[in-house]
């Protein structure tokens, strides 16, 4: 009778992998943000030069692409559950050591560690995800996705703000500990073990140069706002690694079992959610950099308290993505839905170019509060719809493909608007005093604006008839889905 009870209470599989996962997904993602607010601190606690200091979250995000393509490989050879529970130990005993770092360099290779836990993280538990729910309830795990994706990066200043104020800097990284082991003991305890599948070969020159070439792409982005884009350095960087990538594109093309299965791009859906998801996520995740600085430079409030005026963004999420999935995405399908989010998403980033000096914050709070209502319908369609028409096993690999021009996407945003500020210039002369020129931030929240709306107009190429197996009609609609799949599309 126990062992019957103890069955009864047990999770279902697609609860087990969605805590699993949104709990890992969400202490990557934020921890990305939390970072950048302690960095100031650290410089002066290592008595390090800004320029060393930002290395810190570089090597994270170089980390993280280059270890994102094996992530396919490894989820199909080993198993999901083993490799997602195995980065989620690697991503927790790297934050512990973080925290403990005793000089900057110390701290650098435990955040290259801390990238290879997380570039496994997301690929191989989306792709669990995928797997657990069948297509018609793929709108309930977009929800549970646009939490983590969209809520970590502004909940991230505000946590990181509250804990550098009142703690340490180390605890950006110790408040990673408890979330992982928590998720790790659930995942042990429910979710169900999986024996992979048939050894593949590894893809050995797939993972040279996709790992290379991705890794100093992202490392240029980064470094290129800080040390200047017409810098050897930076240029020479990003031109070696566009050249690895298409090395990399010719030699998966040609190999019998590649890491990265580009064939898979052939699949107009995936590859349609796929340049919707980088744009969008640029677009968000420089916005949210770009109006922090804002807060902060233009209008001199503390980090903390920058953080609490954009997290409304992370509460419009919330509410937008049960909007998404419990009333629009049924009604019409992914087309008209992202595009509508992705017009409302470049209405609202344009919207904040207008906050001035002495604009009321509250403005630029429920602004952003809308921002992040129509964000959901963004993201909520588009990964609802993205793996409509992929095939289970090759989920894996679409993850890893749809992962990596995700975390590309956020590097670009943040590196080109960075650089709209410093090209129009961040401070100018007023009576002989230095002072903010705001005009450098609101040209760059008008690039991001137009990233968004660029967005919206690809969103427009989805066909919702090849997603329809992802869209469940309310009750008692008195059309048959099949005959509103044609009308959508006529």
């Amino acid at each position: 009778m126990r062992a019957r009870a103890h069955f009864l209470t047990r999770p279902s599989q697609k609860v087990a992998v969605a805590v699993v996962f949104v709990a890992a997904m969400f202490m990557s993602i934020m921890d990305a943000t939390i970072v950048n607010v302690a960095l100031p601190t650290i410089g002066r606690d290592f008595h390090a030069a800004p320029t060393s200091v930002d290395s810190v979250s570089i090597f994270f995000l170089v980390s993280l692409a280059v270890f994102i393509p094996a992530s396919g490989f490894l989820g199909d050879r080993f198993g999901g559950k083993r490799v997602l529970l195995a980065a989620i130990v690697v991503f927790t005993l790297a934050s512990a050591l973080c925290g403990i770092a005793q000089d900057m360099t110390q701290l650098v290779v435990y955040r290259v560690l801390q990238g290879v836990g997380g570039g496994m993280l997301t690929p191989v538990g989306m792709a669990m995800l995928y797997r657990a729910f069948p297509p018609e309830e793929r709108v309930r795990a977009a929800s549970v996705l646009t939490v983590p994706t969209a809520f970590a990066p502004a909940l991230g200043p505000v946590l990181g703000g509250l804990l550098v104020t009142d703690l340490s800097w180390r605890w950006v990284f110790y408040v990673n500990v408890p979330i992982g082991l928590a998720a790790l003991a659930f995942g042990l305890a429910f979710l169900a073990p999986d024996a992979g599948r048939v050894a593949h070969r590894f893809d050995l020159p797939g993972f040279v140069l996709g790992g290379a070439g991705l890794g100093l792409v992202m490392y240029g982005f980064s470094e290129g706002p800080i040390a200047g884009w017409a810098t050897r350095g930076v240029l020479g960087t990003i031109a070696l690694g566009a050249a690895l990538l298409v090395a990399f594109t010719r030699v998966e093309r040609r190999s019998a079992e590649p890491l990265v299965d580009l064939s898979l791009l052939r699949d107009g859906l995936l590859r349609t959610g796929t340049v919707v998801t980088l744009l969008s996520t640029a677009a968000l995740l420089g916005m949210l950099y770009v109006i922090t600085l804002f807060y902060q430079d233009g209008r001199g409030l503390s980090a903390f308290g920058a953080g609490l005026s954009t997290f409304p963004e992370a509460l419009g999420v919330m509410l937008g993505a049960q909007l998404a999935s419990r009333v629009i995405y049924p009604r019409v399908g992914p087309r008209r839905h992202a595009f509508v989010g992705g017009l409302g998403m470049a209405a609202s980033i344009a919207a904040l170019s207008g906050v001035g000096a002495h604009t009321s914050l509250w403005v630029a709070r429920l602004v952003l509060f809308m921002m992040g209502l129509f964000l959901a319908q963004v993201f909520v369609p588009v990964q609802a719809a993205a793996f409509a028409t992929t095939s289970p096993a090759a989920t894996g690999r679409a993850s890893t493909m749809f992962n990596a021009m995700r975390q590309l996407g956020g590097a670009i945003g943040v590196a080109a608007f960075t650089s709209v500020i410093v090209a129009v210039g961040a401070t100018r002369h007023v009576s002989g005093h230095v002072v903010a020129n705001l005009a450098s931030y609101h040209a760059a929240l008008v690039v991001a604006a137009l990233v968004a709306l660029g967005a919206a107009l690809v969103a427009l190429k989805i066909r919702d008839a090849d997603a329809a197996a992802t869209i469940q009609p309310l009750r008692g609609a008195e059309i048959p889905r099949e005959r509103e799949l044609v009308a959508l599309e006529a």
